[in-house]
């Protein structure tokens, strides 16, 4: 069974930090890039960050560029990200999942998520 289990939310101040954390299990984590979502209310969910299954390679959002750092760990099947210079438009459910989702066939396997608020 795939799960993901997301950690390390929190309330921080404008300006703060917070490391996000997600443990994967029941796929063959390693040879899958991973990414990093968000959803804020009312809004739709959008990709943050996305690294390659080998961690050659990462891919960011614009909006958090220069900010957030997404690393992988894959002999502990988990994938982090760290949250430097943060924004109340950060502010959101964090969510971890395979990088494309809708093709490879992880659109059911969503985890809890993560709340990050941010404070101004």
């Amino acid at each position: 069974q795939v799960q993901f289990v997301e950690s390390g939310g929190g309330l921080v101040q404008f300006g703060g930090s917070l490391r996000l954390s997600c443990a994967a299990s029941g796929f063959a984590f390693r040879h899958f890039a991973m990414s990093w979502y968000r959803q804020a209310p009312g809004k739709e969910r959008e990709l943050v960050a996305t690294i390659t299954s080998n961690s050659g390679g990462t891919n960011y959002n614009d909006s958090v560029k220069g900010r957030f750092t997404i690393s992988r760990d894959n002999a502990k099947n988990s994938v982090y990200l760290q949250m430097n210079s943060l924004k109340p438009e950060d502010a959101a459910v964090y969510y971890c999942n395979v990088n494309e989702p809708r093709l490879t066939g992880f659109m059911d396997y969503w985890g809890q998520g993560t709340q990050v608020t941010v404070s101004s």
